[in-house]
């Protein structure tokens, strides 16, 4: 066999005829194909909130966890996914990367540390909370105790090890990454960085941290520099901005001085994506942002932030994506750039090392409310107050199984996975695989929904989520063709709808959602709205009776003036379905649950926006 050939199906040089008509149609298809799944924000032992208080599981266990292998959780109890992701990124904390493993094996360079051998004292001799207390109180001052880029550098290189002996590509993509965890007076402003290269860039580096410092311009530089010393390329997404008490999407920089071009530029670049929802909080938008809104108040968190600061309704408008992306629209009218221009995804954050999003297979947010946990899984803090008392604190039954990314692309590879990130043809569900897709054109016609070459026309004659619409014919307006298939181990499907944010006239952002498609014979009420769907939810069963397997769409902006700026996405609701809490309150029997507790709910998927602006 000749060296470099690759079985019977390679394809010669001499056999290629650009330009000839070919039998099989597919030759020169070149659009994304395919949606692949994964989880961009998970932590292990290797983050000290994880691995200090519970958590034993490291890298390793996490890539053969996502990559569909049975493994035993922290707490004792087996774990597998119903189907294996086709990508992860083990995103831990950056601060003290590695601090509980090192604990754990007694590593010399940490006991030639006095701060470092005391804890590692305090974990050996039986009180590791405590050493996590004095760890955590060091974090919210910013102050590293230990400062050994050697030891960063160390533990660094394992976890890109573990991610280069389980990528496959073609079959799974290690992806690595980081957590820059910059919490200002306990207001979250963290990123999650993510890397497109592979080893022979990455091995070495000293991953940037709050240490370093607190203001996202920081770190956009340190990318900046990573990018010019290794040739490599490197995103951040934000998360959270519901705990960053209005920080998120602020009117001014962390310098104080206002939001001007070169910032919203710089923004743009480093940061194309945001974690729209994640097992903090969904951070979409919020009841009092979109009272119009039946389904804006989904596992809202808005009583402050990290434990220290109450919630002022002021606040919010600065936190949640539907909000932002419209005040983006904004500045970009009045300063020629756009700040808030990201796609979305969705997140774990799990702090289990177990990227379980399915609310029958729900593991927790940290090992110690993992399932057989008793109490402690419904009563844990994982808010907790610290100056202003129970008001503030949120408890771990109000968390979700929250969520995923999905990316649209034509392989799997960390290059392939990346760029779809990058030019955000990407969305993100509550935790389903609900698969989508939409294009915006000017002159689809509704019956090229149901076209078997759909995704070909779309690509030939429009753009896909995370595109650029500009101005079309006179007197068009932007079209949208959206398919919708449900999660086939999951739920049916309730309706499509559209999401529509624009500059009003009075130069102030506006939102408005429009029921598209649906499912069985509802009809739009006068008032414009669509009945429920009705639920078939008893306990932790349902049946697939309501909804549809599929949904199509064709919609028309009926509002549409040339001269505003706009953006679309889309969000696909599931039927109603059992959450995590009924599904433990049926497999445990009966565990005390406050009356709030959420025992039914509707997964749900949000595309990255397509933006139309004005002009040529």
């Amino acid at each position: 066999m000749a060296q470099g050939y690759v079985g019977d199906v390679a394809i010669q040089e001499d056999d290629v005829k650009l330009g000839a008509r070919q039998y099989s149609p597919f030759l020169d298809q070149s659009y994304p194909n395919r949606v692949f799944w994964g989880d961009t924000h998970l932590h292990t032992s290797y983050s000290t909130d994880a691995g200090m208080i519970g958590n034993t599981l490291g890298p390793d266990e996490a890539f053969r966890f996502a990559r569909g292998e049975k493994v035993r959780a922290s707490m004792g109890e087996y774990a597998q996914l119903i189907r294996p992701l086709d990508f992860l990124v083990v995103a831990d904390h950056a601060e003290n990367l590695g601090l509980a493993p090192m604990i754990a094996e007694s590593n010399p360079g940490l006991l030639a540390n006095d701060w470092g051998r005391k804890l590692h004292d305090m974990v050996k001799g039986g009180d590791p909370i405590a050493a996590y207390i004095e760890w955590g109180a060091a974090l919210n001052e910013a102050v590293d105790m230990i400062q050994d880029d050697t030891l960063q550098r160390t533990m660094w290189n394992r976890i890109v090890d573990s991610a280069e002996r389980h990528n496959a590509p073609g079959v799974f993509s290690a992806i690595h990454g980081f957590e820059w965890s910059s919490g200002p007076d306990a207001n979250n402003l963290h990123r999650v960085v993510m890397f497109r290269d592979d080893a022979d860039r990455v091995e070495g580096l000293v991953p940037f941290s709050t240490y370093n410092s607190t203001d996202p311009e920081d770190l956009w530089d340190w990318m900046e520099a990573y990018e010019a010393d290794t040739g490599g390329r490197v995103m951040a997404f934000a998360h959270n901005g519901n705990l960053s008490n209005g920080l998120m999407f602020d009117d001014v920089r962390m310098n104080g001085e206002p939001i001007d071009i070169a910032y919203a530029e710089r923004r743009t670049r480093w940061e194309p994506l945001y974690e729209v929802t994640q097992i903090k909080g969904d951070g979409e938008t919020h009841p009092a942002l979109s009272p119009n809104d039946e389904f804006a108040d989904y596992y809202t968190w808005d009583r402050g932030n990290f434990g220290t600061e109450l919630k002022t309704p002021d606040m919010l408008p600065r936190e949640y994506a539907r909000q932002a992306l419209a005040r983006g629209l904004k500045y970009e009218a009045e300063i020629g750039a756009n700040p808030f221009k990201f796609g979305l995804i969705g997140a774990t954050d799990s702090h289990t090392s177990l990227a379980t999003t399915r609310e029958d297979n729900f593991f927790g947010k940290a090992s110690i409310v993992e399932p057989g946990t008793g109490a402690a899984r419904y009563k844990d803090f994982i808010v907790q107050p610290v100056i202003l008392g129970e008001d503030i604190a949120i408890r771990h039954y109000e968390t979700l199984a929250s969520g995923l990314a999905a990316a649209w692309a034509r392989e799997n590879t960390r290059e392939a996975i990346w760029d779809a990130f990058k030019r955000k043809e990407v969305y993100a569900t509550t935790g389903s695989r609900i698969t989508v897709r939409v294009f915006a054109g000017w002159d689809f016609e509704a019956g090229e929904v149901h076209r078997p070459d759909f995704a070909e026309t779309g690509y030939a004659r429009g753009v896909p989520m995370g595109g650029d619409l500009f101005a079309g014919p006179e007197g068009a307006a932007p079209t949208l063709m959206i398919r919708a298939l449900r999660d086939p181990d999951g739920a049916n499907l309730d309706r499509i709808q559209v999401v529509k944010g624009w500059v009003g006239a009075d130069g102030e952002p506006q939102t408005k959602v429009f029921d598209v498609a649906w499912s069985g014979d509802r009809a739009l009420g006068a008032d414009g709205k669509l009945p429920p769907v009705g639920s078939t939810v008893q306990g932790a069963d349902f049946t697939n009776t309501i909804g549809a397997a599929a949904l199509g769409g064709h919609w028309v902006d009926p509002e549409f003036d040339p001269a505003q700026r706009a953006y679309y996405y889309v969000r696909v609701l599931e039927i109603p379905t059992p959450s995590w809490l009924a599904y433990d309150q049926a497999f445990y029997g009966n565990i005390d649950l406050p009356e709030d507790a959420v025992m039914a709910q509707q997964d749900r998927a949000y595309t990255s926006p397509i933006w139309y602006t004005p002009g040529s």
